[in-house]
Parts: structure tokens; C-alpha cells; sequence
């Protein structure tokens, strides 16, 4: 098995929690992978895949949707997944994470963990302050998700 954090990041800060997950998923050789790196045909059946964004205008950015949509309806049958997304604390904000769980179900992934959202302090952040051990936690947490 082996785990692949695909992510899209505009400040940065998306890119970090993507890093953080991936270190913590180093048992299963854990890679934070940028969009235009993606190979979608690498994965295979029991390998896990997370994919993360932050809240672009209540939604996942263009980029990543992109990349998701790109995949055939079945391409990720066997496949282990779950979202997260970055986003300011706010009453009401958009959902990128959500939208990504339900992009990567229709494509055939398994979704092994609820939606998970990391907080930036205003709109360029940076993180606020624990959101990277949250990461390592929540990648872990992962890890026994998948029976690892």
C-alpha cells in the first residue's frame, strides 16, 4: 500500500497540511503530490488517497476539480480515500472538503474518513496555531482508518 496527498495550495498553507498528513503517513511511503504531478494510473487497489484544497469561492479550487474530474467514473474503484480543505474560521464558509469527498465517491474511491478542515488565520493565513500537529494526527488517524 501507499499513500498519495494530492493537493492544490495557493498560499501555501493548503501545501503544508498536505506535507504534514504525508510525513505522518511515512509508515505507508507517504508522498505530497501538486496537481500537475498527479499519475492517477500509479495508484492501485489498497492505496490511499487524499486530496485537499482550500475554499476558492465556497468551493474547491478550479485546479483540483479539474483533476478529479479528469478521472474516469470507476478509475478510483479500490481505491482509499478521504478530503480536507483550508479555510478561515468563519460562521459560514464554502465546503471544498465535502465537495472533494463526494468528486472522489463518484469516481469509485472507498471514503475512509469524514471531511476534515484545517484553519488559516484570514484569507492568505497563515495556519493558526496546532492546525499542523491536527494534520499529523488526522494522517495517522488515517493509517488506522485503513487497518494499518
Amino acid at each position: 500500500m501507499k499513500a498519495v496527498v494530492l493537493y492544490d495550495s495557493a498560499y501555501g498553507n493548503t501545501r503544508r497540511i498536505a506535507e504534514a498528513i504525508a510525513g505522518s503517513l511515512q509508515e505507508v511511503d507517504g508522498e505530497a503530490t501538486q496537481v500537475p504531478g498527479f499519475r492517477p494510473e500509479t495508484l492501485r487497489a489498497g492505496d490511499l488517497l487524499v486530496v485537499g484544497s482550500p475554499i476558492n469561492g465556497w468551493r474547491p479550487t478550479p485546479v483540483i476539480t479539474a483533476a478529479l474530474e479528469a478521472l474516469e467514473r470507476d478509475q478510483l474503484r479500490g481505491i482509499r480515500a478521504a478530503a480536507f480543505d483550508t479555510r478561515v474560521r468563519l460562521f459560514i464558509h464554502g465546503d471544498a472538503a465535502g465537495k472533494l469527498t463526494e468528486g472522489l465517491r463518484r469516481r469509485g474511491a472507498e471514503i475512509v474518513a469524514a471531511p476534515q478542515p484545517f484553519y488559516v488565520k484570514g484569507m492568505e493565513g497563515p495556519l493558526l496555531a496546532g492546525e499542523i500537529e491536527k494534520a499529523q494526527f488526522w494522517g495517522r488517524s488515517l493509517l488506522h482508518a485503513v487497518g494499518r
